[in-house]
């Protein structure tokens, strides 16, 4: 792995356009999430992990001396994402849109300083030939960004495959930005294998959705055409509501989970100063906790 020398015409002309596409991907959903006033079936934690990749996304970019346009590609997707975050923050968790926006604010002021900071910390050693910087940086960007798609099948599996709350149009964009992208690593002097692959992997998970969302609705037609001669939405209908309700909600499960175990070990300590009775013969311990 060695930095690009020389950007063929090609290259530059597919990055920009994937460039063009992860420029504006995020658009129609911040749009969406404005007008609904609602970030359900959102997940919070993939726009927080995708803004978080944007610092070593953009440092590996730079030290591999990609093409401009994916140079910037990294900035302008950390900025959108940071954006639909903070909306996740005020529509879902009900947050104060001034403390949301300070937070996002400080957020991107030290994410510039430490993107800075590592371009200038592994390009030195990336240019005397020292490559595991660069890869650890590369890595690392890949796992937030693979990672944060995490989020999706566990709301897929609440819901038994349907897409709430994730504007199409923002994922038919960003697929195509994933796709000329890699397009892009493939027409440049070297292919780079680390991003290539992300960007191959993007453009499954994410068609991998559609299909999903086109099986619920192949699966719930009879549902949704009864419940529009009917007057109503798939969630109004109790038909809809009672088939939904057998997804698997996997995060709830885990939460109760942890409830239970932290009731049970505080019910396995009494607390001090409760006297301890011996039922079995009638006698009174000394309060615990007291000498």
């Amino acid at each position: 792995m060695a930095p690009q020398e020389s950007i063929p015409v090609a290259a530059n002309v597919l990055g920009t356009i994937g460039t063009v596409c992860w420029c504006v991907q995020l658009v129609p959903q911040i749009i969406r999430n404005f007008r609904t006033k609602s970030t359900e079936g959102l997940p919070a934690s993939m726009m927080l992990l995708w803004t978080v990749s944007g610092v070593p996304f953009g440092a590996y970019a730079i030290a591999q001396n990609f093409n401009i346009p994916l140079i910037v590609q990294p900035q302008c997707f950390c900025l959108l994402c940071g954006v639909s975050w903070g909306q996740c923050l005020i529509y879902g968790r009900q947050w104060r849109t001034w403390t949301a926006t300070m937070l996002l604010a400080v957020l991107f002021m030290v994410f510039a300083g430490v993107e800075f900071g590592l371009v200038y910390a592994i390009r030195p050693p990336y240019q005397r030939g020292t490559d595991w910087p660069v890869l650890l940086i590369g890595i690392l960007s890949f796992i937030l960004l693979i990672g944060a798609y995490f989020g999706v099948p566990v709301e897929l599996l609440k819901r038994r495959g349907r897409v709430v709350g994730i504007d199409f149009i923002f994922l038919t964009v960003d697929w195509c930005g994933a796709f000329f992208s890699l397009m892009s690593l493939v027409a440049q002097s070297e292919f780079d294998v680390l991003f290539g692959t992300m960007y191959a992997l993007c453009c499954a998970i994410e068609m991998s959705m559609v299909i999903s969302h086109l099986i619920w609705r192949v699966r719930t037609r009879k549902i949704r055409k009864t419940a529009k001669d009917n007057g109503e939405t798939f969630d109004e209908s109790e038909e809809g509501r009672e088939w939904q309700a057998r997804g698997v909600d996997v995060e709830a499960k885990f939460w109760r989970l942890v409830g239970r175990k932290s009731k049970a070990k505080e019910s396995e300590e009494p607390e001090a100063g409760t006297v301890v009775e011996d039922v079995a013969e009638g006698k009174n311990t000394v309060p615990i906790g007291v000498v």
